[in-house]
């Protein structure tokens, strides 16, 4: 892979969803997924989210809003570990 593609993948430094009383990260995101591709994902993760929160605040359903949380942390760390990898690229 060349310099120029290594520079536009995740980095793999940003977690998501905390758990447990001395609260630790579950997941993170994965190093060297190229930016199109998590973009991508996130393109589709905010289509969920939007219906969820609408769908839930609709019915009043705390387990759609959970869920629309729970996606929200997951596209924002995607989207933070692209900035830290445009960041460290400067």
């Amino acid at each position: 892979m060349s310099d120029d593609r290594q520079a536009n993948v995740t980095v793999g430094a940003k977690t998501f969803c905390e758990a447990g009383e001395q609260p630790s990260h579950l997941f993170r995101v994965m190093p060297g997924v190229p930016f199109e591709h998590a973009y991508e994902q996130v393109s589709v993760l905010l289509g969920y989210i939007k219906h969820l929160v609408r769908e839930g605040d609709m019915e009043d359903d705390h387990k759609l809003l959970g869920a629309a949380d729970y996606l929200s942390a997951f596209a924002k760390a995607i989207m933070d570990d692209i900035e830290l990898a445009r960041n460290r690229r400067h």
